[in-house]
């Protein structure tokens, strides 16, 4: 299989290929400067027909999620928020609006992204009153205090990500291994915002590595965030890759379920805050307390041998010690007991 070199800088939403040695850069990429609407629509096709060319090259693909999964951020998000909330003054029912550690469990469990996080909330328990005035009544003003929140978390979470955002276990060697392979689309899913998003990724993956990678989704590239399985039936999509033959690596409940909701198999590498969810239950094709342990690295080849060339039952296995009642793959081992 010819080699394919990954190059270029990725934007959210966009697949990033090299191209065929016949056709250049600049045929692919032409500049979009004083162009007509027929001309674009034209770039548009040419730049598909090289995507599509490139597709050919790939027969699996694995998708990272981004927040637990490459960063165990859910704290990170958590006290963002809170700040957040602390600067608005935010109240309901008199009561100071804070998120606990348990109940911030909850959320991440049940909703995927950040603005749908405080809708699922205020239209539980009511919308808050802020220094700004009373609680919004009206769905645009509603809108506008989530979008104004948002944007305040995000800040705060950017000052606490410099200071203590680090790459969980493994995660880093399982994407250099995957981006030096020629059969394998790598990609990163997010349901966070592009602007927290690539705060994280930047910091922790790096730039260099980013690059690399064939398609970057965050939550703003989708109308529907996570449990809705949209961001990886779009990554599917682009990447051309069979949705049987790719792999996610997620953290929660709401993960999984987008991704078997889009017909893939789904690892879980759970965080402290998501470990007592039933992933087995839930069509987890296996349960791993991290990519990397003391004895242990997994690969590139223990997934794509155990998750998708076998039937995808999710097994327990006593060589890897984890919690009571969770499935994993013997990573250890390197072949099946």
């Amino acid at each position: 299989m010819a080699a394919l070199g990954r190059q270029g800088t990725p934007v959210a939403g966009q697949v990033r290929r090299s191209l065929p040695a016949t056709i250049s850069r600049a045929q692919a990429y032409p500049v979009r400067v004083h162009t007509t609407g027929i001309q674009r629509a034209a770039q548009r096709q040419q730049r598909d027909l090289i995507v599509a060319e490139a597709k050919k090259n790939y027969t699996s693909a694995l998708l990272f999620d981004c927040d637990g999964v490459i960063v165990e951020t859910e704290e990170l998000h958590r006290k963002a928020y809170n700040a957040a909330f602390s600067a608005f003054e935010c109240h309901i029912d008199g009561q100071p609006l804070v998120w606990s550690v348990e109940y911030y469990d909850v959320l991440q469990n049940t909703v995927g992204g950040g603005k749908p996080k405080m809708k699922w909330h205020f239209n539980r328990n009511g919308w808050p009153s802020t220094k700004f005035g009373p609680a919004p009544t009206t769905e645009e003003a509603k809108n506008k205090l989530v979008d104004d929140l948002q944007d305040c978390k995000t800040d705060h979470y950017k000052v606490i990500v410099d200071s203590a955002a680090e790459a969980r276990p493994g995660v880093l060697q399982l994407m250099d291994e995957g981006l030096a392979r020629d059969d394998v689309a790598m990609a990163i899913c997010s349901a966070a915002t592009k602007e927290g998003f690539e705060k994280v990724v930047n910091s922790v993956v790096g730039k260099e590595r980013l690059a690399k990678f064939d398609l970057i989704l965050a939550g703003d590239d989708v109308s529907k965030k996570k449990p809705d399985p949209l961001i990886y039936n779009m990554a599917r999509e682009r990447l051309g890759v069979p949705a049987d033959r790719c792999v996610v690596i997620e953290d929660s409940l709401v993960g999984l379920r987008a991704a078997k909701g889009a017909g893939m198999h789904c690892i879980i590498t759970p965080t402290t805050s998501t470990a007592s969810a039933d992933f087995c239950g839930e069509g987890a094709a296996a349960v791993v307390a991290a990519l990397k342990g003391p004895t242990y690295q997994v690969s590139i080849d223990d997934i794509f041998g155990f998750v998708c060339d076998d039937k995808g039952t999710c097994e327990a296995v006593p060589d890897v010690h984890l919690k009571e009642g969770m499935c994993v793959i013997p990573w250890e081992t390197g072949s099946k007991n």
